[in-house]
Order: structure tokens, then sequence, then C-alpha cells
């Protein structure tokens, strides 16, 4: 079945249905990671977003149960050079095209995705419409066109669960797996849900916590009189500027308890100290940003997903900021000067992508105990 993807501002490109039939409109971005597009299809912050991979072969091991950042795959569409037919790894389930099918999900392939990066990167970032039913240039342009921009929209909504819950669920084990925590963690953690991926979860158990997984409009009263130790600010899709009531909870929230957030949660963290935030030409995509920690020589190599970053100078006096990209010297992290709440913008869970950022989930534990002993 033939499929087209047309850009807002005209570009067209032809190629080969993959996944699901149908029409859908998102933000056409790229991801530079060779493997782990298994979790990148279920990682809630692609909410809205037509991902393209640019590694050339996609699909070669297939999908399995473990691997997934979340119940579903949340992307508007998938875009890969060549899907591989006939995957091989002895936890594969089922193919790539039969996973995005089961899952409603339009994919694209067989087009020249180097072609379609490199415009991104030029022209920035952009809406467009992937159809399998309309392949007319002049129609889907006009699509793409008059579908909603990503800017000023609250994608954080569409994504978080319904109710509070309770994960026990740890890091892996090479021989049996994600493995339950057995009793009670050292500290109670509260987890704003703004598209939280499970790794994150897994890697808070893993360092000893006890997590509640709360909705992203869960008031902060109601975190508070669940007496944690710390609460933590999840990643999500989109612009942060429009999550007002997430932002303005943090600003409840700071001073009473240790905050740590990633990607969403370090913006939203950030406008609620009084900072702004931008949109980026293309983003931060991939396994392998650099980020420089402090001001010396300590490199990162980090995993990354975000189409916004925070403007430096508006954080003012209200924090330091501890870590910068060394591609573009946006603000990767950040630390109030006198409260206990810090950020990053990158991923240190790392699913998929390198460890290197680890380190910060027992950053987190020693600041609750600091706080618990203060």
């Amino acid at each position: 079945m033939k499929a087209a993807l047309a850009l807002a501002d005209g570009r067209v490109f032809f190629g080969k249905a993959l996944g699901a039939a149908g029409e859908i409109a998102g933000e056409v971005v790229f991801n530079t990671s060779m493997t782990g597009y298994q979790e990148i299809l279920t990682d809630p912050s692609y909410r809205g977003e037509i991902v393209t991979m640019t590694y050339p072969l996609i699909g070669n091991y297939g999908i399995n149960v473990e691997d997934m950042e979340s119940w579903r795959p949340h992307l508007s569409g998938f875009i890969v050079k060549e899907a591989s037919v006939f995957p091989s790894n002895w936890r594969s389930r089922l193919s790539l095209d039969a996973y995005l099918k089961e899952h409603g999900i339009v994919g694209l392939q067989g087009i020249d995705t180097r072609a379609l990066v490199r415009h991104i990167r030029d022209q920035g970032a952009q809406t467009g419409v992937l159809s399998t039913f309309d392949t007319d240039p002049a129609s889907l342009v006009a699509k793409a066109q008059a579908a909603p921009s990503i800017v000023g929209r609250d994608l954080v909504r569409e994504v978080t669960c319904k109710e509070p819950y309770h994960w026990t669920e740890g890091t892996w084990d090479l021989e049996n797996g994600y493995q339950p925590r057995q009793g009670e963690g050292r500290f109670r953690v509260v987890a704003y849900d703004f598209g939280i991926k499970r790794n994150i979860l897994r890697n808070l158990v893993g360092s000893g916590c006890d997590v509640t997984v709360v909705p992203a409009d869960f008031p902060a009263a109601k975190v508070l009189a669940l007496r944690p130790d710390g609460v933590f600010l999840s990643n999500g899709p989109g612009d942060p500027e429009p999550i007002a009531y997430a932002q303005e909870n943090i600003r409840q929230l700071l001073g009473n308890v240790p905050l740590f957030g990633i990607c969403l949660g370090h913006q939203l963290l950030s406008i609620a100290l009084g900072g702004k935030t931008f949109k980026l030409k293309f983003g931060h995509r991939g396994g392998n940003q650099p980020v420089r920690r402090g001001d010396g020589h300590n490199i990162e190599i980090t995993a990354q997903n975000h189409g916004f970053a925070v403007e430096p100078g508006s954080l003012r006096d209200a924090a330091v900021v501890t870590h910068i990209n060394l591609n573009d010297n946006t603000v990767e992290g950040l630390h109030h000067n006198k409260l206990p709440a810090f950020s990053v913008q990158y991923h240190p869970e790392a699913s998929p992508g390198p460890h290197d950022a680890r380190y910060l989930f027992e950053e987190f534990i020693q600041l609750m105990e600091k706080h618990k002993k203060a």
C-alpha cells in the first residue's frame, strides 16, 4: 500500500505503508538512536509527534513484553527507511509492523529518511500529515498547514494516569527479569505522572524508594497528606507553558519536600521558579547527547527527548545551572540555591541509552536523607 508524508512547508515524501492504515497529523521530529525503538514507541513524551528514525533498519529484534515504557504506543506516527520483516531475538513476540497494526499506529517506510532529517534539521520541526488514504500532494500539504501546532497544547492530560497507584517493580535482573521489591522502601516518594516512563519508576524502586504515582493534576495538599520523603516530577509530552496546574502544585511543594525533576518535570520546575522556556528548532532526541556537569571537565553522554528548553537567563537568582548541552549550550540541569530541589533535562534512566547519569537517583536519595535529618 502506498503512503505519503506532507510537511506544512510544502515538502512531500512518498513511500510504502507500515503498520495501520489511516491518516494522522503531528509534529515531525527525528531520533538518532540506533536501538531502543520499542521504548521510543511507548514513551508518552512522544504524544502528538510523528517520529522519524535516522538508523536505516528498524525492527530487526522485534517487539517483546519487557521493554515497554508504558502500556501502549503514544506517538502519532512512525517513519523508518526500512522495517525488518523477519525479527530475530529470543525475547521477540511479534514484528514491528504487527505491533503498529495492533495499536492503530500509522507508519511509513521506503522513503529517504536522510533527506527528511536534513530538511527538519535545516528548516525546523514542523507539523506534517501522514496518510495511507490520500497521496495527493496539494491536499496533504493543505491538511498539514491546517493541523494544530504542538505549541500551546496541553498533551499531558492525554497521557497521565486517571487514579493514583503503587509501583513495586524494580530494575532488571539478568537471571529473573524485572523483580518486585521485597518489603517497604526506605523513602516514600510520590511521583507525578506527566507521561512517566516505567524505567524511571524502576530506578526509583531500585534505589530503595516506595513509590506512589499520582495524576498530573493531583493537588499539592493531597501529596503532602501522603507524608512523602520526596516528590518526583516526571517527563512528559509537548509544551510546558500551558501546564499551569502542575506549575502551581510545584510552587506549593517547594520548600516542604525535596523535589527531583526529569525532562518536562525539569521545565515545569524552572517555570515554577520564575523561569521561561522556548521551542528548540528541531529538539534533542537520541542517545548520544554530550552534557557537561558543573564548570569542570566531567562529560556525560545522555539520552534525550525534548523539543523545548529553559531560557538560561530567566532563572535569575532562584537556581544554579548545573549541566550544559555541549552541542548548543542549552540548559540541561539546575539546582535551587536554597531549597532541596533539582532537575535535569535529559534521561538518567536511559531507556534506551547510556547509563552515565544514573548517579542522579542516588543524589535524590541523599537529598531526602539530608532533609529527613534536618
